[in-house]
């Protein structure tokens, strides 16, 4: 192909997408429908015709099934079989947070707090407009689900937790106020890291973030080893009262940018730049012997800044292969990052109800996909490593 016709192609592509609105639907749709085939051909265990021993059912016509998303409305076919085998968690595991979506934008509508652009992405979200018994509707089934996820029984050993927040942009009796949103992650003794609870407080503070770790115990709680947090002053007491038995490492990266505001930039390149290598060693013998000469070298001028620095090396009490993952909070980044992302199209949430709807099934959708991925951690490193620690105490 010349490099001309490349060009033409592409010309070509854009004039389509201007043509026909409806492209990206049907092409979503196109995919959505071609997977659930796939999903039935494995459920069954042979493709449509196909003659195998490893057959255990046989397909048994359709079933047609509206899936609202946010390229507007696809209509499927939904595959059957005669002995009742498949079953799809595609339209549930999808449809929680985009319903979540859907109710909030709608709800703003309804309630007369939206305006003109908002009535609009609604309707092209979900194909037609919403009345009040319809939001009821689907607010209602939603909530079921999420508050059985709130506050399901915690029945294993966490040994690492990682504790963050965010603000969101709340409407309460017609003043728009930040709600604090608390998140708890943590990995379990099998190395997968899961979404414990996502819950809204007026603001941080020590008694926000105590009654959060409480309600977790509460839930049953326990083996945590090691918390990981930002050096939030209330978090840090609620921590010491509710889990005195776990080690705190103040998140690293927090802290880096915290001390540009300590440091001159004159000197950020010498200072900063020093303690950032720190963070890089593999050994803690070898940290702390650094750590003094940087400690000489920079007290005298930065004190404040120097008397936090230990607060940022407790991972180095972990297994090595454990350090990359637990000296900051960036596991949570990503979860963070969806959030803020899907919480953008509604700015500020009608009421403190629709926010923790959204960030909960948010919540949910990626606690699903982390539990189905591959172990986050080896968790035999951290065996293994309290036993070298037992060993070095007998010697």
């Amino acid at each position: 192909m010349t490099k001309g016709e490349g060009k033409a192609e592409v010309i070509d592509l854009k004039g389509l997408l201007a043509r026909d609105e409806d492209f990206v639907r049907a092409a979503v749709e196109a995919l959505v429908q071609a997977a659930l085939e796939a999903e039935m051909t494995e459920a069954i265990g042979a493709e449509k015709g196909e003659r195998t021993g490893t057959r255990v059912s046989y397909r048994s016509g359709y079933y047609s099934r509206s899936l609202i998303t946010r390229v507007g409305t696809l209509e499927l076919r939904v595959p059957q079989d005669r002995m009742g085998r498949f079953s799809t968690e595609l339209f549930e595991r999808y449809q929680r947070s985009e319903k979540a979506l859907v109710g909030t934008l709608a709800e703003m509508y309804v309630q007369g707090v939206s305006t003109r652009k908002v009535k609009a992405v609604t309707e092209v979200l979900c194909g037609h407009s919403f009345s009040a018994s319809s939001i009821s509707a689907i607010n209602k089934s939603l909530d079921e689900n999420l508050k059985a996820f709130a506050e399901r029984r915690l029945s294993e050993n966490y040994p690492y937790l990682i504790l963050d927040a965010r603000y969101e942009k709340v409407r309460e009796a017609g003043v728009i106020v930040s709600q604090a949103v608390l998140v708890a992650v943590a990995v379990d003794e099998d190395g997968r890291r899961q979404i414990l609870a996502v819950e809204l407080a007026n603001r941080e503070s020590r008694s926000s973030w105590r009654e959060f770790l409480s309600r977790l115990k509460q839930r049953g709680l326990t083996g945590v080893e090691f918390v990981v947090s930002d050096n939030h002053p209330g978090l840090k007491q609620a921590v010491c009262e509710v889990v005195p038995q776990a080690a705190w490492q103040r998140c690293y990266v927090h802290f880096l940018r915290n001390a540009l505001d300590y440091v001159p930039r004159k000197v950020d390149d010498d200072c900063l730049q020093e303690l950032r290598w720190f963070y890089d060693r593999r050994d803690l013998a070898e940290v702390r012997r650094d750590i003094a000469q940087w400690l000489a070298k920079w007290q005298a001028k930065y004190p404040r800044l120097c008397d936090w620095v230990e607060e940022t090396l407790t991972y180095y009490r972990l297994p090595l292969p454990h350090h990359k993952h637990m000296k900051s909070t960036n596991m949570l980044e990503r979860l963070n990052q969806e959030l803020k992302r899907r919480t953008h199209v509604v700015r500020i949430f009608p009421n403190a109800e629709s926010c923790l709807r959204l960030v909960r099934a948010l919540a949910v959708e990626m606690h699903e996909n982390w539990l189905e991925a591959t172990r986050y951690l080896n968790m035999d490193h951290l065996k293994e490593h309290k036993k070298e620690a037992l060993r070095a105490l007998a010697a």
